[in-house]
């Protein structure tokens, strides 16, 4: 792809990971709960799902997936009831007094951190149906196509992992300024209602008309 279409894209890309959603919130969350190094690997696992799905419509299946309502159906009740879930783990979190030495956290083993961004990311199916309307806005037909979903993919994947790295950090340092388990239970439920509210609007999320 020319210089120019890939800045194009470089800053598009921008704009989509600065964007609200359950990325963010899974990051932010993670930050919170495991600190920035710990966490991050949330944001590990999250472009997985995203390499996976550009994949997936670079191979063809994309407009498969966008188009058929028992497969787009399946993914998406699958994230509701997985963000669903985060929600009431996040609620259930238990808080505990922090002084102004070391800041307890608990563990949080990489492998399961990685899985917890993958599925939040891949069992989106409006991600699929998104990259499927952006990218091809992007392509070159006259030139290798593989090469440029390589090249769409890699920019995209970097650009999200520095804005996770922003959410992840930010909430990371949030956590040095609770000293109550009042304010880290507030925190804790704040962070439910937008994993649930994440939920709501993916159920919401229809299936392109054929």
């Amino acid at each position: 792809m020319s210089f120019e279409a890939w800045l194009a894209f470089f800053v598009a890309s921008w704009v989509i990971s600065l964007s609200p959603g359950a990325g963010a919130i899974a990051s932010m969350s993670c930050g919170l709960q495991y600190g920035f190094w710990r966490g991050y690997w949330n944001a590990v696992g999250l472009q997985i799902a995203l390499v996976l799905q550009i994949a997936v419509v670079a191979a063809g299946l994309g407009a498969v997936l966008a188009t058929s309502e028992l497969a787009f159906g399946l993914i998406k009740w699958f994230g509701v009831a997985y963000l669903l879930w985060l929600a009431w783990k996040q609620w259930q979190a238990l808080p505990q007094a922090l002084d102004d030495s070391a800041v307890p956290r608990p563990i949080g083993r990489p492998l399961s951190l990685v899985l917890r961004g993958f599925v939040v990311n891949a069992s989106n199916p409006k991600a699929i149906v998104f990259i499927l309307a952006v990218l091809p806005q992007f392509l070159d037909p006259t030139k290798p196509l593989l090469l440029q979903y390589v090249e769409m993919g890699a920019t995209m994947v970097v650009v999200d992992l520095l804005v996770m790295a922003g959410y992840t950090g930010l909430a990371a340092r949030v956590l040095r300024l609770l000293r109550t388990p009042r304010q880290q239970r507030l925190v804790n439920r704040s962070f439910a209602t937008m994993f649930a509210g994440a939920a709501a609007l993916l159920a919401t999320v229809k299936r392109a008309a054929a």
